[in-house]
């Protein structure tokens, strides 16, 4: 069976109350519920992970990325800042994908910087909540 795991780094808990013009009114509990239900739909296993701390992130994308198929991350803050996050990715054997709600090169100055995009197998920014499902179904059905 095929499996996929998706990773949402800090704030993304707070998904659907969180600044909801720019991330959308749905939470990641139902959002992860989707995901979970469409893999389920085409016979490959889903499983989420969300933390707001850096290391448990880092052990997610380790525990995943030598079994998973691929991994679609949204490391959020850590994106700009965190390069053990980007040392964790590149480690890997799965394939990793780059999710982000909102479109970072089109915010804040600082935004605009990832250290992850360079190991990761591709991405999508500015798709709302979509991006995930738009990755998950190029995966999943080609």
């Amino acid at each position: 069976m095929k499996r996929i795991a998706i990773l949402n780094g800090p704030n993304l808990n707070l998904l659907g109350t969180r600044e909801p013009e720019v991330y959308g009114q749905r939470s990641l509990k139902e959002l992860e519920a989707e995901w979970v239900a469409f893999g389920q739909t085409h016979g490959v296993e889903i499983t989420c992970v969300q933390s707001n701390v850096e290391g448990e992130l880092i052990d997610a994308i380790q525990a995943h990325g030598f079994d998973a198929d691929a991994i679609l991350i949204n490391p959020g803050g850590y994106t700009h800042t965190s390069v053990a996050i980007r040392d964790a990715i590149a480690a890997v054997d799965a394939p990793v994908y780059e999710i982000h709600i909102s479109h970072p090169d089109a915010r804040e100055e600082f935004r605009k910087t990832s250290l992850v995009r360079e190991v990761c197998a591709g991405g999508v920014s500015g798709l709302g909540v979509q991006g995930y499902m738009a990755v998950l179904e190029s995966l999943i059905t080609g």
